[in-house]
This record gives structure tokens, C-alpha cells and sequence, in this order.
């Protein structure tokens, strides 16, 4: 079993070749949250991930390799591309043809070859492991990779002492695996907590069951950690040192993302923001607690941001979305946006729908894409509208 000790041993050999990211305190949040709330940055970390302390750590150990293969959603490919590049070897890299664009490229930018197979990760690995030519190196079910990822855990000790809660994302579960090794024995009474998307649950069905169990995953916002399947050793690791694991809706990681670049300027992955998630999801949970919040990655898929912050502001209520029946008449829609503006909205989209099949005739249902302050603020806007005898709803 992997002590402390190994973890230590990692950080030696690893420390030339990354950052040690901060240990952020968040005023915004922890007032927020009634909490004391740390964030640890791995966002920062060199790829943009804690993947590259892992990557490291296993290529420093091996003897006389001169080529690797890995398989992965894109922060493991970057970070074992990086680390082979930066230490002279080849590098191969299967990913499935669901992953990211932006991680694609950029492993390639770190001098792997990548080749697409496979709809999901379980595929893309199995495909790998055919590669006999190659070294290969797996994203999290190794020891050399866990003990790598625990170096962020002796970082977070080091920077801060008396810590109730540390929330880690899990998806293969090498990162809270080493995590969890190192609070456990630096700090017992810590409690080291897992986070998953509701739409990728292995790590939380097999922790609830003490054996691994696959689920495939769903399309995710948080594709970091869509993984099927949790490690056989990362399991056994989380078993002994792990408290608990919840599971958080992609609403709330897309409130996550917003939350982090608004009131940190951080860029945020969704399988980073799900920490975040979950204090937003369980504020009593963590009330009045001091709590880690490890930010694993930053590698966002910015063709998707549009949208994720459209459900983030959704989400937090910065945008509300109503349907009104109206009389369609040039007059009722300028009484319509009279209200809405006298009441300090604006509207940032419009649409008529005439050709519902029980709407009467003369009659037009409106739906109005509002920019607004928070819930109470829409609440007070279609109170005012239907004083009117307007038919409100929100969709």
C-alpha cells in the first residue's frame, strides 16, 4: 500500500518540472457560503492540470523507454505529451473522437502524435493497450501516477494548517487517491471528500459498493472526469482514506464556471468547478467550516463556453427566460416591454409563437429573454404581469 513516504519521494523528483500552484482564499465565496473557503489552483499547473505532476513523476521512474502511449479525454494526454517531450522520449496518444477539440490540439502542440479511436475512454484504452511497442501509461490506475497526484496534497498541508473539509473532483480517482493519502496522515480528522458529475458515477456507485462498477458515461460539461470506470487501485485507496463522495447536476458546475471567472478570474474546467458545484448544491453541508476547494484543470472547451455561462447565468438567475399570452397587437408588446423596463429589466431576446394549437386567435404567446438581478427580481416582474391579467409562465 502507498504510504506518505512515496508521496514525499515524488515531490523530489517532480519538483524541477512543475509549478507549485497557490492556495487561494476566497472572501466572495466564503461570504457566500458562511465558510472559509481555499482554493487550490492546479488550473495553474503547467498543461493546465494536475496531470502533469503524475506524468512526470512515472516517466522519471522508468529505465531505458524511449517511447510512450497513454490513453485519454486530453489533460492526461497533454501532460504525459509534455512530460515525454521535456524528457526526450515519444509519445503516442489515443483519445476518443468525443474529446475536446482544444485538448486535441494542444497535446499535439506538446509534441504527441494523437491518433482518435473510440466513442469513449474505455475504448480509447483498450485500443492503446494493443500498442505493445510502446510503454504505456495509465491515466490514473498506477502508483507512480497516484503518488505523483499526491504531491498537491502535501502542498495544501504545507500552506494551511486546521483544515475541516478538502473536496477533490474523481474521476479515475488517482488524484484524490494521493490526495487523500496525504491529509489522512498529516491531518486524520481532515475530511477528504469526492466529487463527481450525476452524468459520470463510477467512483460514487463503486465507493458505495467497496468494488469497482462500470457505468458509462453521459455527455458531461465536466468531460475531465468522465470516466466509466474507477481504478482498481484508486478504489482500494479511496476506500481507506476517502470519507465520502457526492455527485453534482451540470447546472451547477455551469454556475461553478461563471462563479470562478466572475468573482476570481479563473478559467475553470468543468471536472475543476465541480468542488464548487458541490458548495453550491450543499452550502449547510460545509457552513461555517474551513474547506479546500481543489480546482483540478482549466483546459475549457471554449466553443462551449457560450453556452455553459448561458446555463451558468440561467442557473444563478442573472438571466430569466418567461412565456406571456398576449393580445398580437403592436401595443400590447410596447406595454409588455413598458413593464418590464419600468421595472429595471432589459431584454435581451424576443420571440412570437402565433401558431400554438390551443391558442385563440388574436392572440400571440411572447417569450422574453430577460437580464435581471437575481430570482426575486423575476418573481417581481411576472407579479407585475400578471396584475395586468397577462398569462405568465416560466418554461
Amino acid at each position: 500500500m502507498l504510504t506518505l513516504e512515496d508521496i514525499k519521494e515524488a515531490e523530489k523528483r517532480i519538483r524541477p518540472y512543475i509549478h507549485r500552484t497557490p492556495l487561494i482564499h476566497s472572501r466572495s465565496f466564503s461570504n457566500i457560503f458562511d465558510a472559509s473557503i481555499y482554493l487550490k489552483a492546479e488550473n495553474l499547473q503547467k498543461t493546465g492540470s494536475f496531470k502533469v505532476r503524475g506524468a512526470f513523476n512515472k516517466l522519471l521512474s522508468l529505465k531505458d523507454t524511449r517511447a510512450v502511449i497513454t490513453a485519454s479525454m486530453g489533460n492526461h494526454a497533454q501532460a504525459v505529451a509534455h512530460a515525454a517531450t521535456t524528457l526526450g522520449l515519444r509519445s503516442k496518444v489515443i483519445m476518443p473522437v468525443t474529446a475536446p477539440l482544444i485538448k486535441e490540439e494542444a497535446t499535439k502542440s506538446y509534441g504527441a502524435e494523437v491518433e482518435l479511436y473510440g466513442e469513449t475512454f474505455a475504448e480509447a484504452l483498450s485500443y492503446a493497450l494493443t500498442h505493445r511497442e510502446y510503454e504505456f501509461i495509465h491515466a490514473f490506475d498506477d502508483e507512480e501516477i497516484i503518488t505523483g497526484q499526491g504531491t498537491a496534497g502535501l502542498e495544501i498541508i504545507e500552506d494551511l494548517k486546521e483544515i475541516d473539509c478538502v473536496l477533490v473532483p474523481v474521476g479515475g480517482g488517482g488524484l484524490i487517491s494521493g490526495i487523500a493519502i496525504a491529509i489522512k496522515t498529516l491531518s486524520p480528522n481532515t475530511e477528504v471528500i469526492g466529487i463527481q458529475t450525476e452524468r459520470a458515477q463510477s467512483a460514487f456507485l463503486s465507493f458505495k459498493k467497496e468494488q469497482p462498477l462500470e457505468m458509462k458515461p453521459l455527455q458531461t460539461i465536466a468531460d475531465g472526469i468522465a470516466v466509466g470506470r474507477v481504478g482498481t487501485i484508486t478504489l482500494n485507496l479511496i476506500n481507506k482514506y476517502v470519507d465520502q463522495i457526492f455527485t453534482v447536476k451540470e447546472d451547477s458546475i455551469a454556475h461553478a464556471i461563471l462563479l470562478l471567472m466572475e468573482r476570481k478570474k479563473l478559467v475553470v474546467e468543468g471536472a475543476g468547478a465541480v468542488t464548487l458545484a458541490c458548495i453550491i448544491e450543499k452550502p449547510e453541508r460545509f457552513k461555517s467550516k474551513r474547506v479546500v476547494l481543489v480546482l483540478s484543470g482549466g483546459n475549457i472547451d471554449f466553443t462551449l463556453m457560450d453556452r455553459i455561462l448561458h446555463k451558468g447565468l440561467l442557473k444563478s438567475y442573472r438571466i430569466g427566460i418567461i412565456k406571456v399570452i398576449t393580445e398580437d397587437t403592436p401595443l400590447s408588446l410596447l406595454n409588455l416591454s413598458g413593464v418590464i423596463g419600468g421595472l429595471r429589466a432589459n431584454i435581451l431576446n424576443i420571440t412570437h409563437n402565433r401558431l400554438i394549437e390551443d391558442l385563440p386567435i388574436g392572440k400571440t404567446e411572447v417569450v422574453l429573454t430577460l437580464e435581471i438581478k437575481n430570482r426575486e427580481h423575476l418573481m417581481k416582474i411576472i407579479s407585475a404581469l400578471r396584475e395586468r391579467d397577462l398569462i405568465v409562465k416560466e418554461p
